[in-house]
């Protein structure tokens, strides 16, 4: 006999327990990897389609790279395959959606404060903010300047923070240093 398959729900709660390979503290789910789940039937032995609970259910999962060509898709794909597998789900194909491309926004604020907990400050803006850009005329020429992004020490909440370089440990964060606590830190960059 059989057992049912699995709520779409219950699907969600398993692959929030896949954690990022790069950044172990924060779920594939609440860093916004995870797209859509769904179940579709395969067509059966003979050509009909899978009743709920029937081999021929398949667990359909939407995955989005967080840049393109990033090195950690393979390593997602298999943890999600191999989760959903530990959880009896016969069937499981991925799905890359590369269209709407992921950006920060995507990340939960349980997500967020994983990071900071991890000692990596969170993006510090939206993706579609213009509130730090204004246009203005110098010397007959149109110009845009940007105000500098303050970037909150994860470590004590200082905004007494530099950017020492545009790439950290990973092309998705960026190097900063506090000028409080003198502690070194990431900063997930807002893409």
């Amino acid at each position: 006999m059989q057992r049912p398959r699995a709520s779409i729900a219950q699907v969600w709660d398993w692959l929030g327990q896949v954690m990022d390979p790069e950044i172990p503290v924060i779920s594939i789910v609440d860093l916004g990897i995870v797209r859509a789940v769904a179940w579709q039937g395969k067509e059966g032995k003979e050509g009909k389609e899978g009743k709920e609970g029937d081999e021929g259910d398949e667990c359909v999962v939407t995955i989005t790279p967080t840049y393109s060509g990033c090195p950690a898709m393979q390593v997602i794909a298999d943890s999600v395959t191999e989760a959903l597998h530990g959880h009896g789900v016969a069937s499981v194909r991925l799905v890359n959606q590369l269209s709407p491309a992921w950006t920060t926004d995507a990340m939960s604020e349980a997500g967020k404060a994983a990071l900071k907990g991890y000692g990596i400050a969170p993006p510090a803006q939206q993706v579609i903010d213009i509130s730090g850009l204004h246009a203005g005329v110098k010397r007959g020429a149109l110009f845009a300047s940007a105000t500098k992004l303050t970037v909150a020490c994860p470590n004590c909440d200082s905004r007494h923070t530099e950017l020492t370089s545009q790439f950290g440990s990973t092309p998705c964060k960026a190097l900063y240093k506090c000028l409080d606590c003198r502690e070194p830190f990431d900063y997930f960059k807002c893409h």
